[in-house]
């Protein structure tokens, strides 16, 4: 994608963000951390800030979260951008991927909607799945995903980046 450096990436738990960057000194390798109580996405907005901010102090260049798929499924949208934007605020200069769990979201309007909320909540990727839950990464939702992210680039000039993932 024009506009998204695409350097490989290894990705870690939070406590183990300053032993990769030290074994991947001197490569253009970097160093993605998952957080926000990865796999499940299921803990308070304020451990997950802290989870965060523990991942980049650390060195994390990247952190993936994972929407909380419970409140979206409830109709909580406000809830799920606010804490996206939070997250994106805690990230600093990091990139921040939002894995939507797309096996969860039921139906493609819905994986429209929460690729929706995260790119405009500040999103530089969205992503599918953890992997822990299927179906992840199927071509129909990567598709519904791409779309979304054309219109936004459209819409507000800005690149999104893509990762189809756990399929």
């Amino acid at each position: 994608v024009p506009g998204i450096p695409t350097v490989a990436a290894v990705c870690v738990y939070p406590s183990m963000v300053k032993i990769a960057k030290k074994a991947l000194e001197g490569s253009a390798i970097k160093v993605a951390s998952v957080a926000t109580a990865f796999p499940s996405g299921q803990a308070p907005r304020d451990i997950k800030i802290r989870d965060t901010k523990y991942a980049v102090s650390e060195g994390a260049d990247e952190v993936d979260m994972v929407i909380s798929r419970g409140r979206f499924l409830s109709g909580e949208y406000n809830y799920v951008f606010d804490e996206i934007a939070a997250i994106k605020e805690a990230c600093g200069p990091a990139r921040l991927k939002v894995i939507l769990e797309t096996g969860e979201l039921v139906t493609y309007d819905n994986v429209r909607r929460a690729s929706d909320i995260a790119m405009y909540a500040g999103a530089d990727f969205i992503k599918t799945s953890t992997g822990k839950i299927q179906p992840a990464a199927t071509m129909p939702v990567t598709l519904v995903m791409l779309d979304a992210i054309k219109d936004f680039y459209y819409e507000t000039g800005k690149m999104i980046g893509m990762k189809p993932a756990g399929g």
